[in-house]
């Protein structure tokens, strides 16, 4: 009896190990970090005091995801110094290049200051930059392991130049290819994304990848990873039935790996905002039953496709709305005190 107790418990131990690596990409943008203990911010853990990037790492949270901007805050060397961070707590790295001097998403993709307009010079420029900034990671001793060449870039990148909207897909698709011919001639190893808004929109998934493919220009070997947006408060069709529906559909078509790039959930949030999930209770607990339940959507999906899922911004004390209508959406209370829901994963 005590021996097959012994192989049943081996079973089951197994079976959580296959679970525990079968998501190897969870993990949190953590960008705003610095910058808020510049503010005198830190973090809790049980009582203790930890940086807050041990503290993710040791909650089952794999990669960092850092963003970069042209100007102001979010340098490259700014991101440097936050990587290694996230290097030594154990994680790996996604870097998240916005191509702008500030932030850029589907409204906004400001081509930076001092940088070309003409699609040649813009084409010189995006391949440039990239390649030395990974390059420069690189001699900094901390290789990028995956990095997105632009954020949540529906309607292109570098406007008006590269957007679609204005000028079709060809220029956006020239110039993400000149950023990841950028990625491929620093490193041999960094893995490309490319990151769009509304993960969960069939319709609109379909149209951005059935256009960006243009014969000269981006092709799907260009692509290693493809990174979509979902979340629960900018439309109620965000439901996880639609996402699954549609990451089902283009991996059908491209046979590419996949990440949920960013989400959270509200731990407080009004009545009057409507999400996309009624069953998830706004907490703490549902919090990471909203991340759970994604997990399993991605597993569900075809050969492995589903990598992992991205938290975004989970330790943004001072802007817990995190951009949506509710007003708390973070990992931890105001004190820096983590909730239950740090265990997410």
């Amino acid at each position: 009896m005590l021996r097959f107790s012994i192989l049943a418990l081996s079973a089951l131990l197994a079976v959580f190990q296959v679970a525990a690596a079968s998501l190897p990409f969870n993990g949190a943008d953590i960008s705003s970090l610095p910058l808020l203990e510049s503010q005198g911010i830190s973090y809790k853990d049980n009582g203790q005091t930890k940086p807050f990037e041990t503290i993710l790492s040791q909650h089952g949270f794999h990669v960092a995801r850092i963003r970069i901007w042209t100007a102001g805050t979010y340098t490259q060397q700014y991101a440097i110094n936050l990587a290694k961070r996230a290097k030594n707590a154990g994680m790996k790295i996604l870097i998240d290049l916005h191509y702008s001097d500030t932030w850029a998403d589907p409204g906004h993709q400001a081509i930076p200051s001092g940088w070309p307009t003409d699609l040649d010079g813009l084409n010189t420029q995006i391949y440039t930059y990239t390649k030395n900034l990974v390059s420069a990671f690189s001699s900094a001793g901390v290789p990028i392991d995956y990095i997105q060449v632009g954020n949540e870039i529906n309607d292109g990148l570098l406007w008006p130049t590269g957007r679609i909207s204005a000028n079709g897909a060809h220029p956006a698709s020239e110039l993400l290819h000149s950023a990841v011919s950028g990625v491929r001639a620093a490193s041999s190893s960094t893995k490309t994304v490319i990151h769009i808004a509304n993960g969960w929109d069939s319709g609109s998934v379909q149209s951005f990848w059935n256009e960006i493919f243009v014969p000269g220009a981006l092709a799907p070997a260009d692509v290693d990873i493809m990174g979509f947006s979902f979340y629960p408060f900018y439309g109620t069709g965000a439901t996880l039935s639609a996402l699954q529906s549609s990451m089902n559909n283009i991996i059908s078509k491209y046979n590419k790996d996949i990440i949920v790039a960013e989400t959270n959930w509200p731990e407080s949030c009004q009545s009057s905002v409507a999400l996309s999930e009624k069953s998830i209770p706004v907490s703490a607990a549902g919090q990471s039953t909203w991340v759970k339940d994604i997990e399993n959507v991605l597993t569900s999906l075809s050969n492995g496709h589903g990598l992992g899922v991205v938290y975004w911004e989970p330790g943004w004390i001072g802007n817990a709305n995190l951009g949506s209508s509710c007003s708390d959406n973070l990992l931890v209370d105001g004190s820096g005190n983590t909730r239950t829901s740090i265990n997410l994963f």
